[in-house]
Formats: structure tokens, sequence, C-alpha cells
């Protein structure tokens, strides 16, 4: 292959990898601080569609919080990466809240409503394949509801099974996504995207890659070099 065609190719790989637009999420980053009501991870808009990649421990939670209106829809999901010794790993999903109707044993404390999911499909769960990431997730239990009253809303993710795993909690349904982003948040979700999944083969061939773009024009040059040489001689 032609050292021209092979820097076409290079260049390619690395603008899909920057412009896919399968990624229909968006990533939201954390410190991993958001152990109770107090300090929840807030979620900038509810309706617009956002991704929390997290890790979690044996009895651990994790808080969440929105603002929500009258009337608006409401979706979470949980998803869990197609990893070995997660085939039967299912935390509990809360929605909690004012006027959200339920008495459910929730295993922390609040005064509010609770709305509690559990994932009661067969194991390992239904499969999809996201292509941005190139990560296959084994689906799991969802709210999809509709906000009674105005106020601040948390979602919980908790362990009830005392099990560590990981999975990707999904907020929202509206894709939103700007020219800029396909420059800045898309690239570095692909990366978290790869440390999520333990995928650092991954993370190498991809800095390799775009190692080898800012010296491929001087190689076409030398290369053109030599041949106009050649032909001189």
């Amino acid at each position: 292959m032609k050292l021209e065609n092979k820097a076409i190719i290079i260049v390619f790989f690395a603008m899909a990898v920057s412009t896919s637009p399968a990624f229909a999420h968006k990533l939201i980053s954390h410190d991993d601080s958001h152990r109770d009501f107090d300090s929840a991870l807030q979620i900038p808009d509810h309706r617009i569609s956002w991704a929390v990649y997290e890790n979690l421990g044996a009895g651990e939670t994790k808080y969440y919080t929105f603002d929500a209106k009258h009337g608006d829809s409401f979706y979470a999901g949980i998803v869990v990466p197609k990893i070995q010794g997660l085939e039967e790993y299912s935390p509990t999903l809360v929605l909690v809240g004012e006027k959200i109707f339920g008495e459910d044993t929730v295993p922390f404390e609040t005064q509010l409503g609770t709305k509690k999911v559990i994932y009661n499909g067969d194991y390992p769960g239904r499969e999809f394949y996201e292509p941005f990431g190139q990560v296959t997730y084994w689906e799991r239990q969802e709210i999809r509801t509709d906000i009674v009253l105005d106020g601040q809303y948390f979602i919980v993710v908790t362990d009830e099974n005392n099990k560590a795993g990981k999975y990707s909690l999904a907020i929202g349904t509206i894709e939103d996504f700007s020219g800029g982003d396909f420059f800045t948040i898309l690239p570095k979700a692909w990366f978290d995207t790869k440390l999520f999944v333990n995928d650092y083969a991954s993370i190498i061939i991809a800095f390799f890659i775009l190692g080898l773009i800012p010296i491929t024009p001087i190689l076409i040059r030398v290369k053109k070099r030599k041949g106009i040489k050649r032909e001189n001689a």
C-alpha cells in the first residue's frame, strides 16, 4: 500500500473516532464523591441524554440530583458492560422526590417518596452494542414516568446484593451535540469509555495512530524527494 494511502486511512480513522454520531449520550465526569443526598452529582438537564460511568463497591450507594417541572417526562436506566464476572450484576435503581408515590424499603434514609426498580429479567440479560465506544452492554432496569410536582429530585443507585461491579447510568432521551462537541466531548468520552471497560489495548493503539498523524506529511515529502532523486540519477 502506498504511503499516501496509508496516511489517508490514518486520518480517516482519527476523524471517525472523533465524529461518530452513534454516541447518543453526553458523558458526565465526576470525582466519585456523590455518596449522600448533600453531595449528589448534578444532572444539568434531565431531558438531555446523559451517561455516567460508575464503579460501585459492595454495599455502596451513589446519588444524583436534577430539577424538574410538573408534566416533564423522565427517563433513567442502567446497563452493565459485558465483562467477565458481571453476568449477574444488577444494582438497585431508585427515584426519590416529593409526590413520588411508593413505600418501598430502601437501604438509605429519606423523608421523600421513593420508587424502587430492580431488575427482574433473565441473566446475563439482553445485549446491545454501542458502536462509538465499541462496547457491548447488558441491559438492566429502567424508569419511565411523568413528574407530578416542580422541585428537586434524586436518582439513587445502590447495592443490595453485597456485590461490587460497574454500571452506566443513562438519563434523558434528547440527543444534544454541537459541532464543537465532536472535537472536545466525544474524543474524551471515547477515552473514558475504554478506561471504564478496561480496554487499554485500544487506548494504546489510538495514541499510536494519533502520534503518526503529525509525522505523516514529513514521511510523504521524504518519499517524494527520494523518488525525484532516482528520476534525476
